[in-house]
């Protein structure tokens, strides 16, 4: 009996271990199928450039840190949008060819060329046509051709107005953050209302009858302005005979910031003259932004003397 269980046990652990080889066979024969495109990094590069047949080329270029446009617009861009631009050089296929016929696969006339340059040089990545039985895309590189999906070359191909950035204020700005001056919106006009933070963090109003508590406006500045995203962005030429109402935000270094606000409703549209772009918000977020919570409140009306 002790022997017939034990045999029992035996052949379990038979059957165990050939279900596990069999679920994991394939997948270690799948990875090991998977073609890496290239073993570039991200930080290889400092410019991207996306060249089209029939539109005008857009182009990227690393400042300070950060990304750049600078064709078809001098603008600051969406960080997010030119890396996943620049994804292409972590892509992995099942498919890798050599680069020995360009007409066959359509890339003796890409319908994209997108070439990366930094330290490495430059890199370039062309892309053709699609296969019709995966819908997977042709793309050389390297004298290789790789099946990868279209999202490489959708995102390089998006219209450059959605790869702007869509904060009112750029990364270095968003650090310098000190206080606004918004003396000049109707709302503020008769309090000529200014707030601003010391070098301590401490949050100041210039009204003797404001009472902000600290949370409130480190949760207003922080949610208002160091993490504000406009819904859309549009370029414009500032008309300098166009009064609009405006307030500044104030920088540590010194340096101010103007906006003029352009509308409230439906949309709550801000505009930065020294950017030529407008940014759209949603009538509630634009509201906040330029109301911050200073609680104040009125005096207390003095009891008349007594004869």
């Amino acid at each position: 009996m002790k022997k017939r269980w034990i045999l029992n046990l035996l052949l379990l652990a038979v059957v165990v271990g050939i279900a596990v080889f069999l679920h994991l066979k394939p997948q270690e024969q799948a990875q090991s199928a998977r073609f890496e495109v290239s073993s570039l990094k991200m930080a290889d590069f400092n410019a991207v450039k996306a060249e089209f047949p029939a539109k005008a080329p857009t182009m990227f270029e690393k400042q300070d840190g950060y990304w750049m446009m600078r064709k078809p617009y001098p603008a600051r861009a969406d960080q997010a949008s030119v890396q996943r631009v620049m994804s292409i050089i972590a892509a992995t296929t099942m498919t890798k060819l050599p680069l020995l016929d360009a007409a066959k696969y359509g890339l003796d006339q890409p319908v994209l060329k997108l070439t990366l340059s930094g330290s490495k040089g430059d890199q370039v990545f062309t892309f053709g046509t699609y296969n019709p039985v995966s819908e997977e895309q042709y793309v050389g590189y390297a004298g290789q051709v790789y099946l990868l999906p279209g999202q490489y070359s959708e995102a390089a191909s998006t219209q450059p107005i959605e790869m702007v950035d869509k904060a009112p204020l750029s990364p270095a700005e968003r650090k310098q953050l000190a206080g606004f001056d918004l003396a000049h919106l109707e709302q503020w006009e008769e309090n000529a209302l200014k707030v601003q933070m010391s070098n301590e963090g401490k949050w100041a109003v210039n009204d003797a009858h404001a009472k902000p508590t600290q949370n409130e406006m480190n949760e207003w500045m922080d949610f208002s302005w160091a993490q504000a995203q406009a819904t859309s962005v549009e370029f414009y030429t500032p008309d300098r005979k166009q009064p609009y109402p405006s307030f500044e935000v104030l920088l540590r270094n010194g340096k101010k910031v103007h906006f003029d606000k352009v509308q409230e409703s439906p949309e709550y549209l801000l505009a930065r003259p020294d950017e030529g772009i407008i940014y759209h918000f949603t009538n509630d977020t634009g509201f906040t932004m330029v109301n911050p919570p200073v609680n104040i409140q009125a005096p207390k009306s003095q009891p008349p003397k007594s004869q």
